[in-house]
């Protein structure tokens, strides 16, 4: 499969060839060997296919999807979400927190967040609960993240302390994490494009890395106007690094780092 054809396909998905050129080789590789299997013979015969067959679209779909992750990517950001986010978050009082990771592929981003608690809870004296979900259109990234075993890559940003204490070594290059960080953690499948958010209210909005590098425009709007729609007011989205949002006047920059953002306080209504 050479560019241009892979363009092709981008445009049949409404996918964006800036977010997918520097890992756009390892997608073609794989659908490549897709259509080998299934005997298309070319690109015009595989997305004509496609138009009549939905199960086979969602098969390609997922085929396109890209984990590219480790634990506490940015440290900047987890630093600032700890001293900042979390803190005046817990200061409000609330009984629970809510916190999505939209996209969450094999689970880097859920763990880091459950260890930075845990670092949180044996500091502090209370809490709120924790309800922590956790999405992605792939079910083999979802797998992979319930079983929660990571290359030792994955692990290269967390402190020695933090990696003997929160993961086992299975081999030399292996390690698991600790069975208390997957407690309580909300694993679906879920695509941001057809499905409604797993839930409302959310207090923080992890979107890093995945709608706002992968997709047009024209497709990412609507599905980030239901994700806005599930952020509290006064919740927080986090996108990543070279993503920029698209505009609206709901979102104020937070000041304390340049990828995180807060939702507007609904004003109340005067007598």
């Amino acid at each position: 499969m050479d560019d241009q054809q892979f363009r092709h396909l981008l445009d049949f998905f409404g996918l964006s060839w800036a977010g997918y050129r520097k890992v756009r080789n390892g997608v073609k590789k794989r659908l490549s060997l897709f259509m080998q299997q299934l005997r298309f013979r070319t690109i015009d015969e595989f997305l004509l296919a496609m138009e009549r067959n939905p199960e086979l679209r969602k098969q390609v779909e997922i085929l396109m999807t890209v984990s590219v992750s480790r634990f506490f990517r940015d440290r900047g950001l987890w630093e600032a979400l700890e001293k900042h986010v979390l803190s005046e978050i817990i200061n409000r009082g609330d009984e629970s927190m809510k916190v999505w990771s939209a996209g969450c592929a094999c689970g880097e981003e859920v763990y880091s967040f459950k260890i930075l608690r845990d670092t949180m809870q044996r500091r502090l004296e209370r809490l709120p609960i924790l309800e922590l979900w956790a999405t992605d259109m792939n079910p083999l990234y979802l797998e992979k993240a319930r079983e929660g075993i990571y290359p030792l890559s994955s692990l290269k940003e967390l402190p020695p302390e933090w990696r003997s204490g929160y993961f086992s070594s299975r081999t030399a290059s292996r390690f698991a994490v600790s069975d208390f960080l997957k407690e309580g953690v909300l694993w679906k499948v879920h695509n941001l494009f057809n499905d409604v958010p797993p839930q409302t209210g959310f207090h923080i909005i992890f979107l890093r890395n995945n709608l706002l590098t992968y997709y047009k425009d024209e497709v990412q709007n609507p599905a980030f106007e239901r994700i806005m729609e599930s952020l509290a007011p006064g919740g927080f989205l986090i996108i990543g690094s070279h993503e920029k949002l698209p505009e609206t006047g709901r979102l104020l920059p937070f000041p304390y780092h340049p990828n995180i953002f807060q939702k507007h306080e609904v004003a109340e209504e005067g007598p």
